[in-house]
């Protein structure tokens, strides 16, 4: 399966935090202001903004990678159940058209034939719909599930950090320029994994 319906709904995530970002670079003064609230014991350096590259995230990020492939070998499993269908109403159509060129059947035969095969065809559209729906559907849950991996992990891995920010890049972002000095990704990649790594292994 593609990457692409993963990637925009992160591209969306990030047009949200950048826009957090200027309400709150534009009202700087004004939050100066406010007191501390009492539940924070610590509080992050100003302007501390770390980001990570949103493409080498998934593409090394194993949970997807075991993931999307599990979505592969169902897409390959319904394609094969629905060539399989296909073909069967293929063989019925020539077997039709076959008897009815030979003049082997009545026209009222023939005729029930025809509303058969056609009740097939309907039948094919359905499940063929239905495959592409469950398909569509199994995606963008698997999607969200890497999404919501990666955030949550980003929260316990930013208790240590205290940044203000955790921003994501990848090409066509509304993040046009990062200092690589502030690129986490590598680390975020690999703590990811070992996170998932140690999940796995406790579920089996």
């Amino acid at each position: 399966m593609k990457r692409t319906s993963l990637i925009v709904e992160i591209v969306l995530a990030i047009a949200i935090v950048v826009l957090y970002i200027l309400h709150f670079t534009g009202n700087k003064c004004a939050s100066d202001k406010e007191p501390v609230k009492a539940a924070s014991t610590e509080k992050a350096v100003p302007g501390k903004i770390a980001y990570v590259n949103i493409d080498t995230v998934i593409h090394q990020y194993s949970m997807f990678v075991d993931l999307r492939e599990k979505l592969t070998v169902k897409q390959k499993q319904l394609g094969y159940e629905m060539n399989a269908k296909s073909k069967t109403y293929q063989n019925s159509v020539q077997d039709y058209q076959n008897k009815v060129q030979k003049g082997l059947i009545t026209r009222a035969n023939a005729a029930e034939m025809e509303q058969q095969l056609g009740a097939e065809q309907q039948k094919l559209i359905q499940t063929r719909d239905q495959y592409q729906m469950q398909l569509a559907e199994e995606e963008q849950v698997m999607n969200r599930q890497v999404l919501n991996s990666i955030m949550e992990y980003l929260k316990e891995y930013n208790k240590g950090k205290k940044y203000e920010f955790i921003l994501g890049n990848s090409f066509g972002s509304n993040l046009l320029y990062a200092d690589n000095s502030l690129d986490i990704t590598a680390e975020v990649v690999k703590g990811l994994n070992e996170k998932y790594k140690s999940v796995s292994k406790e579920k089996k």
